[in-house]
């Protein structure tokens, strides 16, 4: 599938799940125009999937996308919205959305598949689904789902779109239609010869019932996402109310503000039919009230806390307080201590904190934001203990993991950070972050090789590489590198070249 890079943040969610879709105009210019116009619509019509000559594997959705393909799709992209400034490159986010989506990924059909959970900083409400198992989530939706259950639903219905393949079956279905769209186009090239007129007319009808189909596609696949995702909820443990109230919500918004729909709306058609069969399958089943997680709460105030310029923040956390309207008190403090850091008052933020630990919450991230307020004090030493402590109380959390190696370079403890940094890495071969904190570790130690090569590998996490490979060329500059590492080096150069000529065939 033939993607090009760089593609805008708004405009990923209008190819992955749902495509937009245009009018074509026939324009009447001399044959040979027409002809070459007809041949480009043609052209359009053929899946990529189709050109590329993809071997049979039996099965439609497989005939057109083999998982390994959408995993490289994904891949692809994902390289690209890690550079995009709207990638949301924050580690508590990121846990919370992977833990959440986790937990339902659990229940779903395909439970040995990889996924992957992310953020856009981006107010509108939409969410997606990308080949591969990747899942974008828009901060705006977090804030506007009113309690866990909502947001669950959201991600369970995505989740259905990856387990059910519906990319590969939307191809497969457009291959499907290909030999009867070329044989009205051929008849349509032919009659644009003596009438133009005819030619137009033939090309609107074949224009037409090939977005039909698609649509007859979409609407199937989002019923069919619907029913999983409920499933998947209801097994999860999740209030199975949850999807159906936050789609009615959306629906209802969206007649109040007919002209700004909400995104997801634009790229998930939502109808009354549908809502109604949520809500029918949600009656089927004894209410329970189902808690919100301390860690939803929390992840929604540090959200809000980063909205907007910091005293507004402040102001409007100190509001919520004063008036109580807040669901759970220690979220608000947790947002409005996030608000004083922001704007650099630290005594504020540490009243804050000082009320949350008189409340006994015992949270990862309360334990984060104590170190990380002791580091913005300049006492990295005291850091270095807390963190010390929460990695032993919560030895999984990635949040914690990378302040704790932050905190021991800092102190000048390389040799302790680079073990736990490596440590780290055999869980998390794919995470950037540890790679930048390894290469600062390395420099710290005077080993320029082992520096660079962990900066290329870093660049490569994220999509960049050009980047990548400047890096492992300065690594070949060094002379402090024994021939097995240079011999690394030279490998590890020429797969990323080989990567970086086939990404600029695409």
């Amino acid at each position: 599938m033939r993607l090009a890079l760089g593609i805008k943040m708004r405009k990923l969610t209008h190819i992955f799940y749902c495509t937009s879709i245009g009018t074509i105009t026939y324009y009447g210019y001399h044959s040979t125009m027409r002809i070459l116009y007809l041949l480009a619509l043609l052209a359009s019509f053929i899946p990529s999937s189709m050109a590329d000559g993809l071997p049979d594997l039996g099965e439609a959705s497989q005939s057109a996308f083999s998982p390994q393909q959408e995993r490289r799709i994904g891949d692809a992209i994902m390289r690209d919205i890690y550079r995009d400034s709207h990638y949301l490159d924050d580690a508590e986010v990121s846990e919370y959305l992977n833990n959440l989506g986790y937990r339902l990924v659990s229940h779903s059909p395909d439970n040995q598949r990889d996924f992957e959970f992310f953020a856009i900083k981006d107010g509108t409400l939409n969410a997606f689904a990308l080949p591969g198992g990747y899942i974008g989530v828009h901060t705006g939706l977090i804030l506007a789902a009113q309690n866990e259950s909502e947001l669950a639903g959201v991600l369970a219905h995505e989740i259905a779109h990856v387990t059910q393949r519906h990319l590969a079956r939307l191809i497969a279905g457009q291959q499907q239609s290909t030999l009867p769209s070329l044989a009205a186009l051929a008849l349509a090239i032919l009659a644009s010869r003596s009438n133009p007129q005819l030619a137009s007319a033939a090309i609107t009808t074949v224009q037409a019932k090939s977005i039909q189909n698609q649509l007859d596609f979409t609407r199937d696949h989002e019923k069919e996402a619907d029913r999983i995702g409920f499933q998947i909820m209801k097994q999860s443990g999740f209030d199975t109310n949850g999807m159906s109230n936050f789609f009615e919500r959306l629906q209802k918004y969206n007649r109040v503000y007919e002209n700004n729909a909400p995104e997801y709306l634009r790229t998930h058609p939502l109808t009354n039919d549908r809502i109604a069969d949520m809500q029918n399958r949600a009656a089927n089943i004894p209410y329970r009230q189902v808690p919100d997680s301390m860690d939803f709460q929390l992840i929604r105030a540090k959200l809000r806390a980063f909205q907007g310029h910091p005293e507004q923040a402040i102001a409007s956390f100190k509001e919520i307080l004063n008036d109580k309207k807040y669901t759970y008190e220690a979220s608000a403090h947790f947002g409005l201590a996030n608000a004083y850091m922001r704007a650099r008052n630290f005594a504020g933020a540490n009243n804050e904190l000082n009320i949350l630990k008189k409340s006994n919450v015992n949270n990862a991230m309360v334990a984060n934001f104590e170190a990380q307020l002791k580091i913005a004090v300049g006492q990295p030493e005291s850091a270095t203990e807390l963190y010390r402590a929460a990695f032993k109380h919560y030895p999984g959390n990635r949040a914690i993991a990378y302040g704790y190696a932050e905190s021991l370079l800092q102190g000048k403890h390389s040799r302790e950070a680079l073990q736990l940094i490596q440590d780290q890495l055999r869980s998390y071969p794919s995470d950037a972050k540890l790679y930048d904190l390894q290469a600062q570790g390395y420099a710290a130690q005077g080993k320029n090789l082992l520096q660079h090569q962990s900066l290329a590998e870093a660049y490569f996490r994220r999509g960049n590489l050009t980047a990548a490979i400047e890096q492992l060329q300065i690594a070949q500059k060094t002379k402090d590198g024994d021939f097995y590492q240079a011999s690394i080096i030279e490998a590890r150069m020429k797969e990323l070249r080989a990567l970086d000529a086939e990404s600029k065939k695409q």
